[in-house]
């Protein structure tokens, strides 16, 4: 059996998430996903993968050889891709991970248009919050709010003024003790997300200072999910920290009140992230050339829409 062939039907499993789900994608048996697996797990002398009848788990030495034969299989994609060139018309399947409302809000619909413009590519969307590794999980693009640390990914910034941001209702803000510093929400009820701060949130030295502030709290409800804290936040429950594009709604139209404008971070860039080499792909550099005019008019109009907002 060759063993590029089965390092595909191994990734493509994991992908999937079950060898009958691989089977399907790849038009093969069962069996045949089965064999290809066992074949790479006498070649390596180790076990690869825990099966049971519904799902796949890697084993410890799978991790690790997974992530060798995605990069394997980028390394190859993208030597063919270095001879044909721009005689290559985009096509395949381009996966691309977001933030999940930045991604259903703003890249969805960049993403359709893509599509509708390029009718040989499709795309597979991973909605998470975390900094996915994009080699490893086979990520053709990511967009990413955050200060971008060195690294060998290529960073094209699409936006630059996404503000996070203190709010809670107008009607919990009433009941409960004034906010004038950071420190103040000690006494305060919080809901927070594990993307913005499981128990601490950090703030910029006070006025004449240049010490960061950090305000540690036990918070009352701590959620997964944005949609989740901005609701919480809408009812009265508590406060909560955000993006600005998170709850310029909710301000505008009263639910919500912004606090501490005075103590708010530094805003964070945008950007569109690609592995070295991967801008080669016929489908990521179309894609990329596509979005980056739209994603940065749709962030431009966010800012404004931020700075408009009243506290």
């Amino acid at each position: 059996m060759d063993r590029i062939e089965a390092m595909r039907v191994f990734v493509t499993a994991l992908d999937e998430g079950s060898l009958a789900a691989a089977g399907r994608k790849l038009r093969r048996s069962p069996a045949a996903v089965s064999r290809a697996i066992a074949f790479l797990e006498q070649h390596v002398g180790a076990e690869l993968l825990h099966r049971s009848t519904r799902s796949i788990k890697l084993s410890e030495a799978g991790e690790r050889y997974a992530s060798a034969c995605r990069r394997v299989l980028i390394d190859l994609e993208e030597a063919d891709m270095s001879v044909a060139g721009e005689r290559a018309a985009p096509r395949g399947t381009l996966t691309i991970s977001a933030p999940p409302i930045s991604g259903e809000e703003i890249l969805r619909p960049v993403i359709d248009a893509y599509l509708d413009a390029y009718p040989a590519v499709s795309v597979n969307l991973i909605l998470i919050d975390r900094h996915a590794n994009l080699v490893e999980e086979g990520i053709d693009v990511a967009l990413r709010v955050a200060q971008l640390p060195d690294s060998s990914l290529v960073a094209v910034r699409v936006g630059g003024d996404v503000k996070r941001v203190i709010v809670a209702s107008p009607r919990y803000l009433a009941a409960h003790p004034r906010i004038v510093e950071p420190a103040d929400l000690t006494r305060h009820r919080i809901v927070t997300t594990t993307h913005f701060g499981h128990d601490a949130w950090i703030f910029p030295p006070p006025p004449g200072g240049t010490i960061a502030r950090s305000v540690h709290f036990k918070p009352r409800l701590v959620v997964n999910s944005v949609r989740a804290a901005l609701a919480s936040a809408v009812n009265g429950h508590g406060i909560t920290r955000l993006y600005t594009y998170h709850v310029a709604e909710r301000v505008q139209d009263g639910s919500l009140k912004i606090v501490l404008r005075d103590a708010e971070p530094a805003a964070l860039p945008v950007h569109l992230l690609t592995p070295q080499g991967r801008t080669l792909a016929p489908k990521v550099r179309a894609f990329v050339d596509f979005a980056v005019p739209r994603l940065r008019a749709e962030f431009a109009r966010l800012s404004a829409q931020a700075d408009a907002l009243k506290d």
